[in-house]
């Protein structure tokens, strides 16, 4: 006897909440497989595969939510599952304070599949474990280097989703990553430089077009000159950041502010709320003329372009800032109407089959300029070009921040002269995107990709791209972060 067809546990579990008098229902199916392969100092340290399968039923009734899931796909284990989500949803009803109304979408039948030109997973494993082996050898070569690391991360995600309304998506999506991380020692201090591959869904090419080795030599090189780099003078600096680093600028400063719930106060317990409440929509000055930022999920290999969200909304691209002033908000059918909008924008997203989605920022990007990035670092005076990530730290409204780097350049009379070790720099948001009176072009454009955004009580790791060119911010406080690097 075969076994029963996802389509067949939809069914039954759409029936079970049908029949309950609920307005609306959902099951997500999902099956997820996960490879990841860690080398540290010549060594292969660790090689982990997972398999993750099991479903999640969510249920409106009367105005309220209830949620359940298992890790059982089974004849009897669906049905019971619908019953208690219903369940729980009678219960919220009984206590609700206001009833949810879900903005109209449209029925959606589609499938939707990660083109790619080769699938990470029938890459033989010695392959890759010889190409991290040989990537920590090429760092290890470089005198000054004690300390090497590098890995390949790869996961396929198949899935399926269906209303009670009529929709019926399905999902194979396919992810990948790499990256590698040499230390160097200088007179008892560390410093460490690191490369990474941009989270993308893309196959393997990915990792073959990214050259780990020869990424490996060059942070190994500037590994070696950050540790005996002269600390910096505390002061005002002109900044040019890269699109690495900006993405997690672009991510702590405007990406969670711009997510609806936080600015309603409902994501106030986990990670804070937002200073870009409802009602600076369309008239706050959020930077200067120069900074456009825009949600985009539908750019093809971004994480957060998967044709469709956990909602069974359409992906979509609109924008959160437009020549410096705050125009729009990530949303799902819940929030949406809250500002007036009768659609949501698609940006509601569960991190698996035992997760309620709830709304996650957009694949939020800084609009290309025209300079070119010579142009924006010709006219600094005295300033510091700042690559990759690096600690943060951020208040919970998203206003107060500071953040670091993975590897700083003096810029003195338009030009980069030597690196510099332990740069931190502090503002407040607005004030901050504000001082932006440039941005590079697109020739300079790139994507970095997050699949550890934290949100939600129980917490969620969220998947996103931020794109950006590199651009320039003037007169901004930096002050030491000794022992940060």
């Amino acid at each position: 006897m075969s076994s029963p067809t996802w389509d067949e546990f939809a069914e039954l579990a759409l029936k079970r909440i049908t029949a309950s008098g609920a307005e609306y229902g959902d099951i997500r199916i999902q099956d997820s497989s996960t490879e990841h392969i860690e080398g540290e100092d010549h060594r292969i340290a660790s090689i982990r595969d997972a398999k993750d399968i099991g479903f999640g039923v969510r249920v409106l009734y009367h105005g309220a939510w209830g949620f359940a899931a298992s890790s059982v796909l089974s004849l009897e284990e669906v049905p019971r599952v619908a019953d208690l989500a219903v369940e729980i949803a009678k219960g919220s009803a009984s206590i609700a304070l206001e009833k949810v109304r879900l903005a109209e979408e449209p029925i959606h039948r589609d499938r939707v599949v990660t083109p790619y030109r080769i699938n990470p997973f029938t890459v033989p494993l010695e392959k890759k474990s010889d190409l991290l082996l040989s990537t920590m050898e090429a760092m290890h070569r470089q005198t000054g280097i004690v300390r090497s690391s590098a890995s390949l991360w790869a996961r396929r995600d198949t899935k399926v989703f269906v209303s009670t309304e009529g929709s019926r998506i399905e999902w194979d999506l396919l992810t990948g990553q790499g990256e590698c991380t040499a230390t160097a020692l200088h007179e008892g201090r560390f410093a460490s430089r690191s490369f990474s591959t941009p989270h993308l869904r893309k196959g393997y090419e990915l990792i073959e077009e990214a050259d780990l080795l020869r990424e490996g030599s060059r942070v190994a090189t500037q590994a070696i000159e950050k540790v005996k780099a002269p600390v910096v003078d505390a002061g005002a600096y002109d900044l040019v950041l890269d699109p690495e680093h900006l993405s997690l600028t672009i991510h702590e400063s405007c990406g969670h502010p711009s997510e609806l719930d936080r600015a309603l106060g409902y994501e106030a317990n986990y990670a804070g709320t937002s200073f870009l409440t409802p009602e600076k929509l369309g008239n706050f000055r959020y930077g200067s003329q120069h900074v456009n930022l825009v949600a985009d999920n539908t750019e093809q290999e971004t994480l957060a372009a998967t044709g469709y969200d956990d909602d069974g909304v359409v992906c979509q691209q609109w924008d959160i800032i437009r020549h410096g002033i705050f125009v729009g908000y990530c949303t799902n059918r819940e929030v949406a109407p809250k500002i007036r909008e009768s659609r949501s924008r698609g940006s509601n997203r569960a991190d698996g089959w035992g997760s309620i989605p709830i709304v996650r920022i957009a694949n939020i990007g800084l609009e290309p300029g025209a300079a070119t990035v010579d142009q924006l670092i010709a006219d600094v005076k005295r300033g510091i070009y700042i690559e990759g990530h690096g600690s943060y730290s951020i208040d919970q409204r998203r206003y107060n921040f500071q953040f670091g780097g993975d590897a700083f350049w003096l810029i003195e009379n338009g030009r980069r002269v030597h690196m510099l070790r332990d740069v931190i720099y502090h503002g407040i948001t607005p004030e901050f995107w504000n001082s932006c009176d440039g941005v590079a072009d697109q020739s300079a454009r790139r994507r970095y990709g997050f699949i550890t955004c934290g949100k939600g009580q129980p917490g969620q790791s969220g998947w996103m791209t931020h794109a950006a060119s590199p651009a320039r911010f003037r007169k901004i406080q930096v002050i030491r972060g000794e022992g940060s690097s």
